[in-house]
């Protein structure tokens, strides 16, 4: 599968390396998620003014629909920091496998991960509400 570029505002950049440098190690079950999103925050492309970034691109606390390729399902999200998750409420840790996964995708994106019964594949159809494009900078 072909890498495509991500995109990530640089306040939720520097927002999620703290939260990683302030968790790392603290809980076994949730290392190797910390390494995943490492490494996505490694090969995105960082965007410095968050009035620039596309409409389309999620970003944290970002609500979105995707399409499970699979089974046609379609699910409302919206990507949080752990401390904010809430599944009752559609509100997805960027730690969990689904939220790294979307982070700096566009609408319209296909995205493949692993998770343990196989692997996944997704079709981000909409971004619903991006705080950047609404003006809301500092959530």
């Amino acid at each position: 599968m072909n890498v495509r570029l991500i995109y990530i505002t640089k306040q939720d950049h520097d927002r999620l390396l703290d939260m990683i440098e302030e968790n790392f190690g603290k809980s076994v079950r949730d290392k190797d998620n910390f390494k995943e999103l490492i490494a996505e925050l490694n090969r995105a492309v960082i965007i410095d003014d968050p009035k620039i970034i596309p409409p389309d691109v999620i970003t944290m606390n970002s609500r979105f629909i995707i399409l499970d390729v699979d089974t046609k399902e379609e699910k409302e999200y919206t990507l949080v920091f752990p401390k904010d998750a809430n599944s009752e409420e559609g509100k997805i840790s960027i730690l969990a496998p689904i939220g790294t996964a979307v982070l700096g995708y566009k609408a319209g994106s296909t995205i493949e991960w692993q998770v343990p019964a196989g692997k996944r594949k997704i079709r981000i159809k909409e971004v619903l509400y991006q705080p950047e494009a609404s003006g809301d900078y500092n959530l």
